[in-house]
Parts: C-alpha cells; structure tokens; sequence
C-alpha cells in the first residue's frame, strides 16, 4: 500500500509542526486530545522544550466527553488557563478523535476570544498531513493577524524613515528543518554581510514585536516550504516580493542575484527551481541530468542493476523538502559538476518542483523511494533512509529533525555550505 512505512520513520505531524511554528511567539497552544499528542511533540520533534518556556498544553479529552459531545470543560480549561496566564493568542489544534467526531471549533473559538478577550486562532489539523501543513498554516495565521498595517518604504516606513540597507524576513524557519545548530546564525551572518537588514524570522530567534514589524520589509525569503504561505499572505497584504531558495554556497550566489533582481522589479522568484545561468556556462552537467534524471522513478522497476564502474553518469539522489534539498542540489550541481535528483516524500505546492528533466520528483511511499535509488550514483538522505536504499550505492547521512528526530541532531551540519560533503565528494565518489 502507498503512503503506508513498513521500515522507515515518518515525517512530523501537522499538530506538531503547528505548535513548532508558535512556540517563541508567547501564545497559548491548547491540543484537544485525549494525551498522547503533546508527549510526542515535546519528546520527539521540539528541541526547546528544556531551554526555553512556553505554553503548549493538552486537553485531556476523556472517552466520556468524546462519546457525549460535552464541550463544555475544554472551553471552561482553555478560558482558565487564558485568565491565568495572559497570553498574546490563544491557539487551538485539531487532533484526529475531534475530527472525526465533529467538534465545532468555530463555535468554540468564538466562545474562547469572547470570554477571554484574547485573540483566538483555530487550526484544522488532523495529524494525517505533515509538518509542512501545519507549520504552513500557522505562519499564514502569523502574517495575516499578527504583522501590524504599515507603509511600505516608498511611502515612508512606520518611524517616517527610510532604511539604509534594504530590510528583508526570513520565512519557514522552524527546527523541524534548521535544528537548533549554527545554521541560522550563519544564514543571518551571511545576508547582513550583503547588506541585508534582517527585520524578523518567522519564528525563530524574533521576539513577536519585530515580527509585527514583518510588514515594512522590501523582501522576504522564504528559506523552507514552511514559509510560502506566510510569504502569498505578506504578498497579497504588503505587496511585498519574495524569492524562495536556501542560499547554499556556492548557490548562494544565484540566490543573492535573484534577490536583487526581485528587489528592482518586485517579482516573486522561486530561485531553487531553476539554474540556468549554470546550464548554460556547463552545459555537459545539463545534458547529464537530462539522460539520467527523467528515467529515474518512471523506469527504474524495469531497469536491471547496473555495477558501479557504470554509474557516473547516474544522478546523485537527494531525499527530503522541497526548498532546503532543491538547494543543497543546486549547490552540489555547481561545485561538483553532477547531476542532481531530488526525491520529496513532503506535500508541496507545485510550484516549488523544479519537474525540468526530473531534477525533483513527488514520491508517495518508501516503495518509490528504493526503486528510484537502487542505481544511483550516490544518497544523501537522513540516516533512517538507509535501511531501504541499497548497500552497493554510497550513503551519506544527512539528518533532518522532522524526520528522525533528536537520534542524529549532534550529527545536523551547517547548511549555508556544501563544503560538508567535500570529504565524502572526494573519498567516495571520487569527485
């Protein structure tokens, strides 16, 4: 069956990628669940569960109030707990149990910000989608409720100044895809070095008044598929351009031209989807991808095993979201010369696929996965891939916190460069 792991892990959940999203934002995160749903997010998938405070709570949901439909003690627990502790928002998730049972959230939410006077957001998890889906949605909630109005820097900033540098937000960074390493802090390094004013990063390391602010930037970045939404929602609202794309050195440099391009025409650019300045200046890794890259999933049942004197020409595999792998493979293609597959077990927008010549494809099950990878010249996947990839083909371990968790997360490099492959590049690929 599809969608069905007999032998690899799954992604992180929906419910937690929601709470994951607000976690640094000083709201209150009830889950209406019987248990079971917080002990999982704050064992397996919230790194800052023991460093830093904030207020995600259960529910307690009892077989009795599910089978009676009684309501009515979550909405008392929830307004409490709000009296007591004077959050900015009140936040309420979905689990499976009220989904399938119908609770009316709406209703409650209207009783809850009624009662409270606090400002109430429901979220219609379910625990079926991934964290992109619900990380995605509460950062929609963020950019449409919590970024102030304000004047773009044309007609004046809020203060009736305008910045010296131009002011951009980061979006779509969680530790489900950045951990809790060096990654972010070298990202920031990088931008501001380039000039770059960081006003706020949804939502890590920003405190709730600079993400209020989101709304005099010139540029958003959206560095994960986390973000997209928070960037159409800051589009539609500010006006504001975003470009999409991880800056990954030696793609960095695309990325940051892009971002200049998208500051002078105020066009949206999806900048990890596409190299062409590189297709260009080297054509033969083009041509490479195209001859290997296509065939990958759609015929590899039907292909018979290759050695591996025969699999240089084969592309490299990448496994993993969409934005972050897009990237890393647009950096591999630049610094090594190989062609790059990238395989997305995520839901994402299509418009985020680079679908050109097979350079990204959507598969459903681990099934796909091993047929696709079985000739591949090479793996980059999270250590929990490998029981499903063949032991012929080399392997490097790339963890990603959505998917395994805290196991590997000492093991997690700095993203912002390729350069952490150079000595697997050189040793077993022989690059």
């Amino acid at each position: 069956m599809k969608q069905v792991s007999v032998i690899i892990s799954t992604y992180t959940a929906d419910v937690s990628g929601v709470c994951s999203a607000l976690y640094e934002l000083g709201g209150m995160v009830v889950i209406h669940d019987p248990s079971g749903c917080n002990s999982t997010y704050n064992t397996h998938d919230e790194p800052r569960w023991y460093e830093q405070d904030s207020l995600v709570f259960i529910s307690g949901l009892s077989e009795m109030d599910a089978i009676m439909g009684n309501d009515d003690k979550f909405i008392d627990d929830v307004i409490r707990a709000a009296k007591d502790l004077h959050p900015r928002f009140i936040a309420l998730v979905r689990s499976p149990i009220p989904m399938m049972i119908g609770t009316d959230f709406d209703a409650i939410r209207e009783i809850v910000e009624q009662e409270t006077g606090i400002p109430t957001l429901y979220f219609p998890t379910n625990g079926m989608h991934s964290y992109v889906q619900g990380a995605g949605m509460a950062l929609e909630a963020v950019a449409q409720h919590m970024v102030a109005d304000v004047r773009k820097a044309g007609e004046g900033q809020s203060d009736g100044k305008k910045t010296l540098h131009p002011s951009i937000n980061l979006l779509g960074a969680t530790p489900l895809d950045f951990s809790i390493n060096s990654t972010l802090a070298s990202l920031r390094a990088l931008l501001e070095r380039h000039g770059y004013e960081i006003i706020s990063t949804f939502a890590m390391g920003s405190s709730p008044e600079n993400m209020a602010r989101a709304g005099e930037a010139d540029l958003n970045v959206v560095v994960s598929s986390v973000g997209l939404p928070a960037a159409k929602a800051l589009r539609e609202r500010f006006g504001t351009p975003y470009v999409v794309g991880l800056p990954v050195a030696p793609f960095s440099e695309k990325m940051l031209s892009d971002m200049e391009k998208s500051l002078k025409d105020g066009a949206c650019r999806v900048s990890c989807k596409g190299d062409a300045e590189m297709e260009e200046s080297q054509g033969q890794v083009g041509d490479a991808a195209e001859t290997a890259a296509p065939s990958a999933i759609r015929e590899a049942a039907a292909t018979p095993d290759t050695d591996q004197a025969d699999r240089t020409a084969a592309p490299l595999y990448l496994i993993g979201e969409a934005v972050i792998s897009q990237s890393l493979a647009a950096a591999i293609r630049r610094r090594y010369g190989i062609p790059v597959c990238v395989l997305c077990p995520l839901e994402t927008e299509e418009e985020l696929l680079d679908r050109r010549d097979g350079r990204c494809v959507f598969v459903e099950s681990e099934e796909e996965i091993a047929r696709a990878v079985r000739n591949g010249r090479g793996i980059i996947a999270d250590p929990m891939y490998q029981p499903v990839c063949p032991d012929d083909v080399p392997f490097f371990p790339l963890p990603h916190e959505a998917f395994s968790g805290r196991i590997y997360r000492k093991q997690i490099p700095d993203l912002t460069d390729i350069g952490f492959l150079d000595a697997w590049a050189a040793g077993t690929l022989h690059l």
